[in-house]
Protein backbone atom coordinates (compact mmCIF):
# COMPACT_ATOMS: atom_id res chain seq x y z
CA UNK A 1 0.00 0.00 0.00
CA UNK A 2 1.37 3.40 -1.00
CA UNK A 3 0.77 5.68 1.97
CA UNK A 4 3.03 8.61 1.21
CA UNK A 5 0.51 10.98 -0.40
CA UNK A 6 -0.41 12.50 2.98
CA UNK A 7 3.15 12.87 4.19
CA UNK A 8 4.22 16.20 2.72
CA UNK A 9 1.26 18.39 3.73
CA UNK A 10 0.98 16.84 7.20
CA UNK A 11 4.67 17.34 7.86
CA UNK A 12 4.15 21.07 7.44
CA UNK A 13 2.14 21.27 10.66
CA UNK A 14 5.19 20.30 12.73
CA UNK A 15 6.76 23.15 14.65
CA UNK A 16 10.51 23.27 15.19
CA UNK A 17 13.65 24.54 13.55
CA UNK A 18 16.06 22.74 11.26
CA UNK A 19 19.57 22.33 12.53
CA UNK A 20 22.33 21.19 10.19
CA UNK A 21 24.07 17.96 11.07
CA UNK A 22 26.36 17.79 8.06
CA UNK A 23 29.24 20.18 7.66
CA UNK A 24 30.87 21.31 4.41
CA UNK A 25 29.04 18.50 2.64
CA UNK A 26 30.35 18.08 -0.90
CA UNK A 27 30.28 15.25 -3.41
CA UNK A 28 31.47 14.48 -6.91
CA UNK A 29 29.27 15.59 -9.78
CA UNK A 30 28.89 12.06 -11.13
CA UNK A 31 27.67 9.06 -9.17
CA UNK A 32 27.00 5.46 -10.17
CA UNK A 33 23.89 3.67 -8.94
CA UNK A 34 24.67 0.10 -7.82
CA UNK A 35 22.45 -2.90 -8.38
CA UNK A 36 20.44 -3.68 -5.25
CA UNK A 37 19.59 -7.27 -4.41
CA UNK A 38 16.74 -8.04 -1.98
CA UNK A 39 17.73 -9.63 1.31
CA UNK A 40 14.27 -11.03 1.94
CA UNK A 41 10.88 -11.68 0.35
CA UNK A 42 8.50 -8.95 -0.83
CA UNK A 43 5.97 -8.06 1.86
CA UNK A 44 2.99 -5.82 1.18
CA UNK A 45 0.94 -5.11 4.29
CA UNK A 46 -1.19 -2.20 5.46
CA UNK A 47 0.94 0.70 6.71
CA UNK A 48 0.26 1.60 10.35
CA UNK A 49 3.08 4.04 10.97
CA UNK A 50 6.59 5.14 10.07
CA UNK A 51 10.08 5.34 11.56
CA UNK A 52 12.61 8.02 10.71
CA UNK A 53 15.94 6.36 11.52
CA UNK A 54 18.79 8.80 12.16
CA UNK A 55 22.21 7.20 12.41
CA UNK A 56 24.90 8.79 14.59
CA UNK A 57 27.71 9.00 12.05
CA UNK A 58 30.74 9.27 14.40
CA UNK A 59 29.84 5.92 15.96
CA UNK A 60 29.08 4.28 12.61
CA UNK A 61 32.38 5.49 11.15
CA UNK A 62 34.51 4.37 14.09
CA UNK A 63 36.99 1.94 12.50
CA UNK A 64 35.51 2.44 9.03
CA UNK A 65 37.46 5.57 8.08
CA UNK A 66 39.53 3.71 5.46
CA UNK A 67 36.87 1.22 4.38
CA UNK A 68 36.24 1.68 0.65
CA UNK A 69 32.54 0.78 1.06
CA UNK A 70 31.99 3.69 3.44
CA UNK A 71 34.47 6.20 2.02
CA UNK A 72 31.80 8.75 1.11
CA UNK A 73 30.55 9.01 4.70
CA UNK A 74 33.57 8.18 6.81
CA UNK A 75 36.75 9.31 5.06
CA UNK A 76 36.23 13.01 5.80
CA UNK A 77 36.70 13.90 2.13
CA UNK A 78 33.04 14.83 1.70
CA UNK A 79 32.61 16.60 5.03
CA UNK A 80 31.95 15.62 8.62
CA UNK A 81 28.56 14.29 9.62
CA UNK A 82 26.54 14.09 12.82
CA UNK A 83 23.08 12.55 12.53
CA UNK A 84 22.46 11.25 9.02
CA UNK A 85 19.24 9.77 7.68
CA UNK A 86 19.51 6.01 7.61
CA UNK A 87 16.02 5.70 6.22
CA UNK A 88 12.31 6.42 6.43
CA UNK A 89 10.67 3.06 7.09
CA UNK A 90 6.99 2.12 6.83
CA UNK A 91 5.64 0.00 9.69
CA UNK A 92 2.85 -2.53 9.29
CA UNK A 93 0.59 -4.80 11.27
CA UNK A 94 2.22 -8.20 11.72
CA UNK A 95 5.47 -7.12 10.05
CA UNK A 96 6.93 -4.26 8.09
CA UNK A 97 6.42 -3.68 4.34
CA UNK A 98 9.50 -4.33 2.23
CA UNK A 99 10.75 -4.90 -1.32
CA UNK A 100 7.47 -3.95 -2.97
CA UNK A 101 7.32 -4.31 -6.78
CA UNK A 102 8.23 -1.11 -8.62
CA UNK A 103 9.63 -0.04 -11.97
CA UNK A 104 10.95 3.24 -10.57
CA UNK A 105 14.65 3.49 -9.79
CA UNK A 106 16.93 5.97 -8.09
CA UNK A 107 18.65 8.11 -10.73
CA UNK A 108 22.07 9.76 -10.37
CA UNK A 109 20.33 13.15 -10.07
CA UNK A 110 18.13 11.96 -7.20
CA UNK A 111 21.08 10.33 -5.44
CA UNK A 112 23.17 13.50 -5.68
CA UNK A 113 20.37 15.66 -4.32
CA UNK A 114 20.11 13.49 -1.21
CA UNK A 115 23.76 12.75 -0.44
CA UNK A 116 23.97 15.36 2.31
CA UNK A 117 20.92 13.71 3.90
CA UNK A 118 22.24 10.14 3.49
CA UNK A 119 25.93 10.24 2.47
CA UNK A 120 26.07 6.93 0.61
CA UNK A 121 24.76 6.15 -2.87
CA UNK A 122 24.29 2.41 -2.10
CA UNK A 123 22.34 3.35 1.04
CA UNK A 124 20.07 5.72 -0.90
CA UNK A 125 19.40 3.11 -3.59
CA UNK A 126 18.73 0.40 -1.03
CA UNK A 127 16.40 2.49 1.13
CA UNK A 128 14.22 3.25 -1.88
CA UNK A 129 14.14 -0.36 -3.10
CA UNK A 130 13.48 -1.93 0.29
CA UNK A 131 11.33 0.66 2.05
CA UNK A 132 10.36 3.54 -0.20
CA UNK A 133 8.86 1.27 -2.85
CA UNK A 134 6.16 0.28 -0.33
CA UNK A 135 5.08 3.82 0.54
CA UNK A 136 5.65 6.11 -2.45
CA UNK A 137 5.13 6.10 -6.19
CA UNK A 138 8.58 7.43 -7.01
CA UNK A 139 11.98 7.88 -5.36
CA UNK A 140 11.50 11.64 -5.65
CA UNK A 141 8.36 11.51 -3.49
CA UNK A 142 10.01 9.24 -0.96
CA UNK A 143 13.14 11.32 -0.45
CA UNK A 144 11.24 14.61 -0.53
CA UNK A 145 9.16 13.37 2.39
CA UNK A 146 12.26 12.24 4.28
CA UNK A 147 13.87 15.66 3.76
CA UNK A 148 10.75 17.49 4.96
CA UNK A 149 10.48 15.39 8.09
CA UNK A 150 14.17 15.89 8.78
CA UNK A 151 13.97 19.66 8.20
CA UNK A 152 11.52 20.06 11.08
CA UNK A 153 13.78 18.28 13.54
CA UNK A 154 16.06 20.30 15.84
CA UNK A 155 18.88 18.33 17.44
CA UNK A 156 20.12 18.94 20.97
CA UNK A 157 23.77 19.82 21.61
CA UNK A 158 25.09 16.29 21.16
CA UNK A 159 28.68 17.30 21.86
CA UNK A 160 27.71 18.70 25.25
CA UNK A 161 25.59 15.68 26.07
CA UNK A 162 28.47 13.36 25.17
CA UNK A 163 30.53 14.96 27.96
CA UNK A 164 28.00 14.21 30.71
CA UNK A 165 29.41 11.52 33.00
CA UNK A 166 26.02 10.06 33.93
CA UNK A 167 24.25 10.34 30.58
CA UNK A 168 21.17 8.13 30.33
CA UNK A 169 18.77 7.25 27.54
CA UNK A 170 16.11 9.27 29.33
CA UNK A 171 18.36 12.32 29.49
CA UNK A 172 18.95 12.15 25.74
CA UNK A 173 15.22 11.77 25.10
CA UNK A 174 14.53 14.72 27.42
CA UNK A 175 17.10 16.86 25.58
CA UNK A 176 15.53 15.97 22.22
CA UNK A 177 12.03 16.80 23.48
CA UNK A 178 13.32 20.09 24.89
CA UNK A 179 14.71 21.01 21.45
CA UNK A 180 11.40 19.92 19.88
CA UNK A 181 8.63 20.85 22.36
CA UNK A 182 5.96 19.29 20.14
CA UNK A 183 7.67 15.89 20.28
CA UNK A 184 6.87 13.51 23.23
CA UNK A 185 9.76 11.65 24.84
CA UNK A 186 8.08 8.27 24.41
CA UNK A 187 8.19 8.78 20.62
CA UNK A 188 12.01 8.88 20.68
CA UNK A 189 13.49 5.44 20.13
CA UNK A 190 17.20 4.77 20.57
CA UNK A 191 19.52 2.03 19.37
CA UNK A 192 22.75 1.44 21.26
CA UNK A 193 25.42 -1.23 20.87
CA UNK A 194 26.31 -3.84 23.49
CA UNK A 195 28.78 -1.48 25.13
CA UNK A 196 26.16 1.25 25.48
CA UNK A 197 27.30 3.60 22.70
CA UNK A 198 24.59 5.45 20.76
CA UNK A 199 24.15 4.11 17.23
CA UNK A 200 20.84 5.52 16.09
CA UNK A 201 17.83 7.61 16.99
CA UNK A 202 14.49 6.23 15.77
CA UNK A 203 11.62 8.68 15.69
CA UNK A 204 8.19 7.05 15.66
CA UNK A 205 5.20 8.33 13.66
CA UNK A 206 1.63 7.18 13.18
CA UNK A 207 0.06 6.54 9.77
CA UNK A 208 -0.60 10.29 9.33
CA UNK A 209 3.04 11.14 10.12
CA UNK A 210 2.34 12.52 13.60
CA UNK A 211 4.58 11.61 16.56
CA UNK A 212 3.52 8.33 18.13
CA UNK A 213 4.66 6.31 21.15
CA UNK A 214 7.31 3.84 20.02
CA UNK A 215 6.66 0.16 20.49
CA UNK A 216 9.18 -1.85 22.55
CA UNK A 217 11.17 -2.92 19.48
CA UNK A 218 11.84 0.66 18.42
CA UNK A 219 11.99 2.33 21.85
CA UNK A 220 15.22 0.59 22.81
CA UNK A 221 16.91 1.04 26.21
CA UNK A 222 14.86 2.17 29.19
CA UNK A 223 15.15 5.78 30.34
CA UNK A 224 17.39 4.79 33.22
CA UNK A 225 19.93 2.95 31.06
CA UNK A 226 23.41 4.51 30.93
CA UNK A 227 24.56 5.40 27.42
CA UNK A 228 27.59 7.06 25.83
CA UNK A 229 28.03 9.13 22.68
CA UNK A 230 31.20 8.94 20.62
CA UNK A 231 32.35 12.35 19.37
CA UNK A 232 34.59 11.05 16.61
CA UNK A 233 37.80 12.36 18.17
Amino acid sequence: MKGIALAVPLALVFAGSAQAQSYQCRFARTVAIPEIRPDGPPRQVRITGYTLALSWSPEFCKGRETDARHRSQCSGRNGRFGFVTHGLWPEGAGGWPQWCPTRANVTPAIARRNLCLSPSVPLIARQWAKHGSCMARTPREYFTTARILRSFIAFPDTDRLSREDDLTAGRLREAFASANPWWPQDAVGLKVNRRGWLQEMRLCYDSLMRPKTCDRRRFGPSDGARIRIWRGL
